[in-house]
């Protein structure tokens, strides 16, 4: 199934200058007011003309500012919490401030949900496939695993959205709180910003320079192309089955070692540099491919943009922007 648009209602994206929120706002702006937070620590939305339209309002705060986020929710129909801190970088160099964020930040959004419950229909919480562990094939909703060891900073992320899952699910069960969890398995595509496999071989690949591969490039990840992603999102803002539950969202058919990942770039940008290899100086996921039969029984979810298809349009996006790159 399409997610029908949602109509007159306000919305309010923490996270809203990023990646994937603009991409949500974007397609909702037309008919509904979007209220977005967010720090621009990673801003998305200055490559879009997304602040120039009427419905569309950017507030420069903190979704650590507990009142600030209070405000922004009263009257909200819809929250949509993308706010957090993520990309391995700079989860190893700042634990502190990514336990902080993740938890007390979604803390402050469940509890403006509470002081804004007459008038919201749904709240939707990210959180991640990092969840699941080390090793993560077909893996469906119930299977979180433990996370790694205390003291391995690499499991810190998914620990604080591990914590935020089970805290809005706590909300949703005492409370009321009408919560949705998604699990976004890799997300890609225009507009990324940040860090990520696909984005750096891009850059690498369009600035004529070699793709570096940490590894030995054997990790597997299943790919998921934005609008998939979002796609998911609306359905979860809308469907009444969605309440309650957590989501697995990706391509399950998109899976591919990162090594091929980076030929597959190093083909379609027709790029002269050469795949060489540097060492990862961190415990990473060897295996991450979900299980998404859950999305598409209860919500109707069903990926659409294959990977080859992605990655051009993704190319395409990053040699507009920068026309001086090959």
């Amino acid at each position: 199934m399409t997610a029908v648009p949602l109509q007159g209602k306000r919305i309010f994206i923490t996270g809203g200058a990023g990646f994937i929120g603009t991409t949500l706002a974007r397609q909702l702006v037309d008919e509904n007011e979007v209220v977005a937070l967010d720090n621009l620590h990673r801003d998305a939305l200055s490559a879009t003309d997304l602040a120039d339209h009427p419905n569309f309002t950017l507030h420069e705060a903190d979704v650590l500012d507990a009142e600030a986020v209070k405000e922004l929710a009263r009257g909200a129909t819809h929250i949509v919490h993308c706010a957090a801190i993520a990309g391995v970088d700079t989860v190893l160099a700042s634990p502190v401030r990514t336990m902080r964020v993740n938890l007390i930040g979604t803390y402050n959004v469940l509890e403006a949900a509470v002081a804004t419950e007459d008038t919201l229909e749904r709240l939707i919480d990210f959180s991640t496939s990092e969840v699941f562990g080390t090793h993560a094939y077909n893996v469906r909703e119930g299977q979180v695993s433990t996370i790694g060891s205390v003291g391995e900073a690499r499991w810190t992320y998914a620990v604080s959205k591990l914590a935020g899952e089970h805290m809005a699910h706590a909300y949703h069960d005492e409370l009321r709180v009408p919560t949705v969890t998604v699990r976004p398995f890799n997300v890609y595509g225009p507009g990324q910003i940040g860090g990520g496999a696909i984005r750096a071989f891009i850059e690498a690949a369009l600035g004529g320079n070699d793709l570096t591969v940490r590894g030995d490039g054997a990790q597997i990840r299943a790919w998921c192309y934005v609008d998939d992603m979002v796609e998911a999102v609306l359905l979860c803002l809308e469907h009444p089955n969605a309440i309650g539950q957590s989501f697995n969202i990706g391509n399950p058919r998109s899976a591919v070692t990162i090594f091929d990942l980076a030929q597959r770039i190093k083909r379609i940008t027709g790029c002269p540099g050469e795949i060489v290899f540097a060492p990862l100086e961190y415990v990473d996921v060897e295996l991450r491919i979900p299980n998404v039969e859950k999305a598409r029984e209860e919500i109707g979810f069903d990926a659409v943009v294959e990977l080859d298809d992605g990655l051009e349009r993704t190319v395409a996006w990053y040699r507009s922007r920068k026309p001086a790159l090959r």
